[in-house]
């Protein structure tokens, strides 16, 4: 299996409901290193699993309008937990899109799978990964 892996961040604010999270159910700031990684079988005719630069891009579009953002105020995460692990998921599915409307330089059906990982400091870090077909 061949992946491509590109890196970005977000800093974001959110909260928590549920006594499971403690002092985190009071309004509290998180940076994310966000690595979102593609998996190919086999290399394309370029010898390339995908464009670095489209992932790339892609990946900072849907990070856009998360950053600097306090994520209890947005409508799509209303009455959601946005925990590290909802939000891998939540990044994997733009992610997914892209690589299935063939955004990403290399036909989507040709790429295996998509592996979201965010680190939220250097001793913890959550990830989604499943296959695009």
């Amino acid at each position: 299996m061949f992946a491509v892996e590109v890196r970005d961040h977000i800093m974001i604010a959110h909260s928590f409901r549920g006594d499971l999270f403690g002092p985190a159910q009071a309004l509290h700031g998180a940076t994310f290193v966000v690595d979102a990684a593609f998996y190919s079988k086999e290399l394309d005719a370029n010898g390339v699993v995908i464009d670095i630069g489209r992932a790339h891009e892609a990946l900072k579009a849907i990070l856009a309008p998360l950053n600097y953002t306090n994520l209890d105020t947005l409508p799509q995460f209303k009455g959601v937990n946005t925990t590290t692990e909802f939000l891998t998921k939540y990044i994997f599915d733009g992610l997914a899109a892209a690589a299935r409307n063939d955004r990403l330089g290399r036909p989507g059906r040709e790429l295996d799978s998509i592996r979201v990982l965010l680190g939220e400091s250097h001793v913890a870090r959550a990830w989604y990964q499943a296959a695009l077909w």
